[in-house]
């Protein structure tokens, strides 16, 4: 049956259309080119798309963005069946399996629901499970390379402290980021900065601050997406008065648009309450 004459609402419709563009003969070329490791770019976009689509309070887009989300999983699960490995229903299948096993609160018996979750009873559930099935050489080894810097710095580092390898508390922190900028001016402060060893400070220098976050509990990368929203709100405010008093941004002296940038940082604090 042609995919366009079912039931636009169900999700075997997708997986029908999935199937016709990748058959050999009749599907789509592009579609039939690609692999596992092609299309994992795309499913990485469409992940950040949806983020998007929150931060934007855009609700229409946020069910277009999950729409996207879906097919790239639909993608996989008919390569994999292609394989012989395994199918749609074998992977909602292995995710209802997980959300039951790791909610006894919820899904459990009578004892099991009296009892509340712990803090951190996901990460929990997790490292149990991953005991369970240990081959791993290191407790990081399933850590997946794929993350944005932040999010896997963090991750690495809650692996880490599992064992006990953590700073004892933020102050400790907050120390080591003025180590580390310290160490990161000296680098840059040559004539002739060595590039190599001035990234590799500034990693260093970024992955301690990713650990305050961790002991703050505040998500580093959400936290820089709201940073990198206000800083651009705020930019934009600057280029909009500039442009009201005939100017631009490149013609206008540094002193300028600094004190437009305060301006528009004062209006959201009266407008919005307190902000840094």
């Amino acid at each position: 049956m042609d995919p366009a004459d079912l039931d636009p609402r169900s999700i075997d419709t997708l997986n029908a259309i999935m199937r016709a563009l990748r058959t050999p003969g009749t599907g789509c070329p592009w579609d039939l080119e690609q692999c596992f490791e092609t299309i994992a770019p795309y499913t990485i976009e469409e992940a950040y798309e949806v983020a998007d689509a929150i931060a934007t309070g855009s609700r229409s887009q946020l069910c277009g963005e999950l729409g996207d989300l879906l097919l790239q999983v639909v993608y996989h699960a008919r390569m994999a069946e292609e394989e012989g490995a395994f199918g749609f229903d074998d992977v909602v299948e292995a995710i209802s399996t997980k959300m039951i096993r790791r909610h006894p609160h919820v899904f459990g018996d009578e004892a099991a629901r009296a009892n509340p979750p712990a803090k951190g009873f996901w990460e929990a559930a997790k490292a149990r499970e991953r005991a369970e099935t240990a081959t791993a050489e290191s407790l990081l080894d399933d850590v997946p390379l794929a993350l944005p810097a932040l999010v896997r710095a963090v991750k690495l580092q809650k692996r880490a402290a599992r064992v006990g390898f953590d700073w004892p508390g933020t102050v400790d922190v907050v120390d080591k980021i003025a180590e580390e900028a310290r160490e990161l001016a000296a680098a840059a402060r040559t004539g002739a900065p060595d590039k190599d060893h001035v990234r590799e400070e500034l990693g260093d220098l970024l992955f301690t601050v990713a650990n305050l976050a961790r002991h703050l509990d505040v998500e580093p990368e959400t936290a820089l997406r709201e940073t990198n929203a206000k800083f651009e709100r705020r930019f934009r405010s600057i280029e909009r008065e500039l442009a009201r008093r005939g100017q631009r941004p490149e013609t206008s002296s540094l002193e300028e648009m600094d004190a437009l940038w305060n301006a528009a940082k004062a209006a959201e604090r009266k407008s919005d309450g307190p902000k840094s």
